[in-house]
């Protein structure tokens, strides 16, 4: 093989070697990165991530918020209307967090409890987020589990 095809051939090597590196790490980081939904049905049966960030949303089940005096830890069950979740949370929650409203918890699942690093709340009475209205939509309101 002639000197010039040879450095050619390395250097589309070390090309194809490099785009297959950079790729690599682009998907590597969007995995990491990403947030996937689950509502309380599936979660109950066990579809999502035990280690991993995901989001869980529903509606707060009436009578279930619970707060320590003095202490901004609070927990609610969060419900599809077909079973519940009990969501853990240390923070202040939003302004518009209320029972029988639609949110939204970004966080782990630990031991069958969903610990909560955010709380989102709809923003107006006309609004609920697309992945909760599509839940609630496939299965009509009935009492909760």
């Amino acid at each position: 093989m002639n000197p010039k095809r040879k450095q050619r051939l390395i250097l589309i090597s070390a090309m194809v070697i490099g785009v297959v590196v950079a790729v690599s790490l682009i998907l590597l980081a969007l995995n990491e990165n990403i947030n996937h939904y689950f509502d309380p049905t599936q979660v109950v049966a066990g579809e999502a991530p035990q280690d991993h960030t995901f989001r869980i949303g529903g509606m707060v089940v009436n009578g279930s918020v619970q707060r320590e005096v003095g202490e901004l830890m609070v927990s609610f069950g969060l419900t599809d209307y077909q079973k519940t979740v009990t969501v853990t949370y240390d923070g202040i929650l939003p302004d518009l967090f209320r029972e029988g409203q639609g949110v939204v918890a970004l966080g782990k699942l630990k031991d069958g409890v969903f610990v909560a690093e955010e709380v989102l709340a709809k923003h107006d009475e006309n609004y609920m987020p697309p992945e909760v209205a599509a839940s609630l939509k496939k299965d009509p309101p009935q009492a909760a589990n």
